[in-house]
């Protein structure tokens, strides 16, 4: 197994890691009732998928 041959220090091995950064969660508008949801996912409030009812909502 390859092994480093010098330390790698906190600062070189934090610029490297900078572009590890977490991204907002990308939110739509839904089709049926308008509310704002996760893209790509059924609607929390109305139950509705592309233009189809998947679920009835708990509520």
């Amino acid at each position: 197994m390859a092994h480093p041959k010098r330390k790698i220090s906190k600062s070189r091995r934090d610029k490297r890691r900078t572009h590890y950064k977490a991204t907002a969660p990308s939110l739509s508008n839904c089709s049926n009732c308008g509310e704002i949801k996760l893209s790509h996912r059924a609607c929390p409030s109305c139950g509705y998928y592309s233009g189809r009812s998947l679920f009835v909502p708990e509520s």
